[in-house]
């Protein structure tokens, strides 16, 4: 069972207030990679006193603190989610905006193979698909 972002604020010696612990709550919750404004949406309906100013500050906190990762999508806001161990790599619907998670390991093997190629080790990478989906 994977630790909660709560869990990981406490072990990294982050503070955490009510109202941390509700947007850690409702991030670890999560199923998909939130703007600010979306979490905002989802912090304010368990606590309407959060405000979205609350929610950045705490987002940039848990990022600084290597909880949360931040990505940057073509055309949209900075959308995270929970820093993970296990690596994986991002397929965007352009149209809905849908974000599916994925490993192949060809691709890593490829990867691996390209920096060998031109003499180095492969320390780290982050790939981004963007695609429409097919019409069935």
């Amino acid at each position: 069972m994977s630790e909660t972002i709560e869990q990981k604020c406490i072990a990294k010696g982050v503070k955490l207030t009510d109202q941390r612990k509700i947007i850690a709550k409702v991030m670890s919750d999560a199923n998909d990679h939130p703007n600010v404004d979306e979490l905002y949406n989802r912090v304010s309906k368990i606590d309407s006193k959060i405000s979205i100013a609350t929610v950045y500050r705490t987002v940039k906190l848990f990022e600084e603190s290597g909880i949360l990762t931040k990505h940057e999508f073509k055309g949209g806001k900075a959308r995270y989610e929970e820093l993970n161990e296990s690596h994986h790599d991002h397929l965007i619907d352009v149209k809905s905006g849908e974000i599916i998670e994925f490993v192949d390991e060809e691709i890593e093997k490829l990867q691996k193979k390209v920096a060998e190629k031109y003499g180095y080790d492969l320390v780290d990478h982050k790939l981004e698909l963007y695609g429409v989906k097919k019409k069935s």
